[in-house]
């Protein structure tokens, strides 16, 4: 099933079997988010299966969809994906309230969780409200990740509220930064990597497309205390090893935003919102120049 959201110059595409993932962001024709096309047509429709292995196994439809923190395969304290076959590339039940789509997993036994991802379309973008509950009879902690994957060959530029960007994942080099005051920019560039942003100000900026979150000061976050992380990858000869033999499929950007590690009691949540702003430019201002 296919879910088609319209409000004026936006439409937003929604496939709940597939991990209730955001598949598409079209403004005024003109597709904002990366969808791996050898998999989905543009009506969005395909072969979905939940989908299990090492990382080189996974199947990546892209578009914006929401994992688990920290990630790692080190024991069950970490979410060893992707892929995973319930809250990745499981089904979603899914309610359409007029401009909202609510989406929600099935109970995870792996991390002991269920997802529930309420997508609201707006006059100017739209609005995520993430949800994780423990549906476990264990205490369990996580943070909330959500991931929105976009065509790669443009900077990516966030606000910072203190100096601190990290490297994270260097698969075939640390991504090349420059901080310009209170600004974050990462060009565009061939390299499989990812930094950590613990300095962010709360909102970072694509192409056309803002996100826009709130950061707790005293929460403590994944990956060296990082709220923002941004990912980039492009194709390459072969798959890379040392990262499970991830195999990218194209130029790709990440635009990562995390909630704070919470610990749940049984029947315990936790919430991450995030507002997306689509603007006709295709520098984006920080949301208190708008």
């Amino acid at each position: 099933m296919v879910i088609w959201l319209d409000r004026g110059d936006l439409r937003l595409g929604l496939v709940p079997e597939l991990g209730g993932r955001l598949l598409s962001v079209r403004h005024r024709g003109v597709e904002l988010l990366w969808r791996n096309e050898n998999l989905l047509g543009d009506d969005l429709r395909g072969e979905y299966a939940p989908n299990s292995g090492r990382m080189g196994d996974w199947v990546n439809y892209g578009g914006d969809k929401t994992w688990p923190a920290p990630q790692g395969w080190s024991g069950p304290d970490e979410w060893a994906g992707p892929p995973d076959p319930v809250l990745d590339s499981g089904p979603y039940a899914a309610v359409v309230d007029g401009h909202t789509v609510t989406m929600t997993s099935a109970p995870d036994p792996r991390t002991g969780l269920r997802f529930t991802r309420a997508i609201t379309i707006l006059d100017d973008g739209y609005e995520l409200r993430l949800r994780a509950e423990n549906t476990s009879g264990r205490r369990i902690r996580w943070a909330l990740w959500n991931v929105t994957q976009l065509p790669g060959g443009r900077s990516v530029t966030a606000g910072l509220r203190r100096p601190g960007v990290v490297a994270l994942v260097a698969g075939t080099g640390t991504p090349e930064y420059i901080v310009d005051g209170e600004r974050l920019v990462v060009p565009a560039q061939d390299v499989v990597g990812k930094l950590g942003v613990p300095g962010t100000a709360g909102w970072v900026s694509y192409g056309a497309l803002t996100l826009s979150f709130a950061v707790d000061p005293a929460g403590e976050y994944p990956d060296q205390g990082s709220p923002l992380e941004i990912w980039l990858e492009h194709p390459l000869p072969e798959p890379l090893a040392e990262l499970g033999n991830l195999d990218p499929p194209a130029r790709i950007v990440e635009l990562e935003v995390l909630g704070p590690l919470t610990t749940l009691e049984p029947g315990e949540g936790t919430e991450l919102s995030i507002r997306a702003e689509v603007r006709e430019d295709d520098v984006c201002p920080s949301p208190s120049e708008a």
